[in-house]
């Protein structure tokens, strides 16, 4: 059960900290956020679906799903579109440093993208097919069960502290030359990862 729980954190901590959209995001929200509670929504949003994908693979049901070559296609480009759209609108977007007029993406609008880049990223799904699916079929029993919930904690765990840290960045960022810079790099990755799919369809 110890080794169980220690596989599944260097398997979920592993494909969760290379430098993507989704972490991007969840960072960039959380520094530019009036109050971080506002945050919230991409956090538990980018949580949420991490836990779905997870708990797909782990019962095998997102292999058998991918496997639909017509779903696959559509799921690239719905992905591609909304990378592209979302790249032009954080390119655009300027940091206000007046409090009283922050702006930031809504609640609405947190979720929506935050669900897209999870769940619309063929690759992001066949990483955690591929690395956390095929490793819990070395489970059975209470050793699976604690490989799949050590892998939802560390993804829990990763989003809550990357958006604390882009809140305690965004507050020392004054003058909002380090979000504006941030939101240039989000787009570029944005846009980089739409090119990609374009490229695997």
């Amino acid at each position: 059960m110890i080794s169980a729980a220690i596989h599944g954190f260097i398997l979920a901590f592993g494909l969760i900290l290379p430098l993507g959209v989704q972490n991007v995001f969840v960072f960039n929200q959380g520094a530019v956020q009036a109050k971080w509670v506002r945050a919230l929504p991409v956090v538990l949003t980018a949580a949420l679906c991490d836990t779905l994908l997870i708990s797909l693979a782990v019962l095998g049901i997102s292999a058998v799903v991918f496997e639909i070559s017509f779903l696959k296609v559509m799921l690239c480009l719905i992905g591609i579109v909304f990378l592209v759209y979302m790249g032009y609108v954080t390119w655009k977007s300027k940091p206000n440093t007046d409090k009283m007029k922050v702006q930031s993406f809504t609640a609405g609008k947190q979720i929506t993208f935050a669900a897209s880049v999870s769940l619309l990223n063929p690759h992001a799904i066949m990483d955690t097919i591929g690395v956390i699916g095929t490793s819990s079929l070395t489970y059975t029993g209470l050793d699976k069960a604690v490989f799949t919930i050590v892998c939802i904690l560390v993804s829990w765990i990763w989003f809550l502290g990357l958006s604390i840290i882009g809140r305690m960045v965004g507050k020392l960022d004054q003058t909002g030359q380090f979000i504006s810079r941030l939101n240039k790099i989000s787009a570029v990755i944005m846009w980089g990862t739409a090119v990609y799919l374009a490229f695997t369809l």
